[in-house]
């Protein structure tokens, strides 16, 4: 059986630590605390502050629990805050592409869209602001569930939306590995016939990812002559979830 990770163990008291007591402590008094050297702990610390577990005080210089914290069990990433870092990078995406822009995080077991970019043409078009969308079905869901962003697990009934809807868990799950072997997913008659969506996994701190953005637009236009989606529009929306995911904290890929 292997053994633990030591430096995880003594994360994990820290933050025990600052839940339990007055919330406000000094690295001195963390360190003595826990019996570890302040060279150590306030390595640990600086750690626990990059991924928003941790906060200090600028005027004391004591530590206490982060923002982070209160968001593991809803989602980790607040809609809002994924909608509003988003949004400079949606626009130019609909811009380069020539096609409609999704946002999306996993929201009651489907795909919430939190942010949509009409297609810049003068075509009517509805806003999705708000709608859920089968996860089995869509580019996005697809991308959501196979990072399995927040311990989703996959949907035990299969809808049927078209022919060309996933209808199996074998070749549910044949899906989702491609798209994490290739990081991106594609959706091609799935949902609605005549459509097509390409997507891409946000990542914040630590790479995990919490939310999917996307195009969508006709099959003509997001697919070449042989049904597959176009690389130059997989590539606008890979370069645009990495430019999301760096303003999230994410690590340069």
């Amino acid at each position: 059986m292997p053994g633990t990770v030591q430096s995880i163990e003594r994360a994990a008291a820290i933050l025990r630590l600052l839940a339990g007591g007055s919330g406000h402590l000094a690295l001195g008094d963390i360190a003595r605390s826990l019996d570890l050297a302040k060279g150590t702990t306030h390595g640990i610390l600086r750690t626990l502050q990059h991924v928003g577990f941790v906060d200090q005080d600028r005027v004391t210089g004591h530590y206490q629990l982060g923002p982070a914290l209160p968001h593991l069990g809803s989602g980790y990433l607040d809609v809002n805050e994924l909608r509003s870092r988003s949004i400079n990078w949606a626009d130019p995406l609909a811009a380069r592409s020539g096609e409609a822009v999704r946002i999306g995080a996993l929201r009651e077991g489907q795909a919430l869209v939190v942010h949509h970019v009409f297609r810049p043409d003068d075509t009517f078009q509805t806003l999705d602001v708000g709608t859920l969308l089968p996860l089995h079905a869509t580019a996005m869901g697809k991308v959501l569930l196979a990072y399995r962003a927040t311990g989703v697990a996959p949907p035990h009934e299969l809808d049927r939306f078209t022919r060309r809807t996933i209808g199996t868990s074998r070749a549910l799950a044949d899906d989702l590995a491609h798209v994490r072997e290739n990081g991106w997913s594609a959706e091609i008659e799935e949902r609605i016939p005549g459509e097509a969506a390409v997507a891409a996994p946000i990542r914040a701190h630590g790479g995990l990812v919490v939310g999917a953005i996307g195009i969508s637009g006709l099959v003509e236009r997001i697919c070449d002559s042989h049904y597959q989606p176009r690389p130059r529009l997989v590539t606008y929306v890979r370069d645009a979830a990495r430019a999301v995911s760096r303003d999230l904290g994410a690590a340069r890929r």
